[in-house]
């Protein structure tokens, strides 16, 4: 009779914890991040500490000692940022493009200047560099529109939209950020200007 091959296995282990993230071990983690996705120097910063912060619990889990890894990841976590302010100030990570390119994004995607104010906030984007990164006032128009066609509302509702159907789209802009101006603006549109904004939006 055939000899029974088959392995039993346990649940799979953890990998270990090893020693803690050098800084050089942080350098490299930090450009492999950069050249999967765009990053500010805060947002690179959370990357490294997370990597560190889980090297910590792998660590305690193993029985290490609390204190001495709470030593160990705070002169991590002092690495992960100095890491993180020189690829900054050697170019490789810059706040500034980083906003510029995805403030055009969100705007074409139909997002508000306050919508984007508050999406590169939390990615550590420094209030001032924010400010100058958002689309200009005029442009707010074509992100509303852009808002209206993914929503089907406004010019591009299947049929027109009035009484209640209208303070509800009106409602939906609002919560997206855009002021009552633009919102009545945005939804009392022609649908072939309407069309010719957002083309226009794109190629800006």
């Amino acid at each position: 009779m055939a000899q029974d091959r088959t392995h039993h296995h346990g649940p799979r282990q953890p990998p270990a914890a090893g020693p803690v993230p050098s800084e050089a071990l942080l350098h490299e983690a930090a450009l492999n991040h950069l050249a999967r996705f765009a990053a500010t120097e805060a947002g690179l910063r959370r990357v490294l500490s997370r990597r560190v912060d889980r090297w910590a619990r792998r660590a305690e889990a193993e029985g290490a000692d609390p204190a001495a890894i709470a030593q160990q990841v705070a002169a991590a976590k002092a690495a992960a940022a100095r890491v993180a302010q020189r690829l900054a100030a050697a170019g490789v990570v810059d706040d500034a493009a980083f906003a510029a390119a995805r403030a055009r994004r969100l705007a074409r995607s139909g997002r508000s200047r306050r919508a984007i104010a508050a999406h590169l906030a939390a990615k550590g984007v420094a209030r001032e560099t924010a400010d100058a990164a958002l689309p200009e006032e005029e442009a707010e128009l074509g992100a509303a529109l852009a808002y209206c066609r993914r929503r089907r509302i406004g010019p591009f509702a299947a049929a027109p939209q009035e009484g209640e159907a209208r303070l509800k789209a009106l409602a939906a802009l609002a919560r997206a950020g855009f002021g009552r101006d633009v919102a009545e603006a945005a939804l009392e549109m022609d649908p072939e200007a309407a069309e010719e904004r957002l083309i226009a939006l794109r190629r800006s």
